[in-house]
């Protein structure tokens, strides 16, 4: 699996087109919403805030993707079509030693998802739900807040490795 850090990485020493535009690589996304309309409008706020954004629309799709690399995030729709809904997917993040750590912010009209986050003991920093409709800046709210909690300073990193 290649980490989404190693991505931010290399994006930091070689700047990219965006960058150069000034914009600053502030995270991957996996995106898993089946709405294509709603899923444009996401991937277009999200990269215009400096995000690196994968979408896929299915379950499996995000299985797949997940087997590749470790995003910074996952906004994931809680009823996906197909063999594999949100909560599938979830569990197979949990379940999964290089995932099992990942921020996942669920979406979902449905009014029972709330209910089951408080069951599962995870805190919000690694698992939150915003039901829909949502306002897009609530959204990027979410997302920074929930990544913001589970960065690591870049002194801890350095500690790791000088001493």
């Amino acid at each position: 699996m290649r980490a989404a850090n190693q991505t931010r990485e290399r994006t930091e020493v070689q700047p990219g087109r965006e960058e150069s535009m000034g914009k600053t690589f502030r995270g991957h996304i996996l995106l898993v919403e089946d709405d294509a309309s709603l899923a444009r409008l996401e991937v277009g706020f999200l990269t215009a805030q400096g995000y690196v954004v994968t979408l896929v629309e299915n379950g499996e799709l995000a299985l797949n993707v997940l087997r590749e690399i470790v995003p910074d995030l996952v906004l994931l729709d809680l009823d996906l079509p197909g063999a594999v809904n949100g909560w599938g997917v979830l569990k197979a993040l949990r379940a999964d030693a290089g995932t099992s750590a990942t921020p996942v912010l669920l979406t979902s009209a449905e009014a029972t998802a709330q209910k089951h986050l408080r069951t599962r003991g995870e805190a919000r920093s690694t698992l939150d739900h915003l039901p829909k409709p949502y306002p897009i800046q609530t959204l990027l709210k979410r997302i920074d807040r929930m990544l913001d909690m589970t960065s690591v300073p870049i002194s801890v990193v350095w500690n790791l490795f000088a001493g």
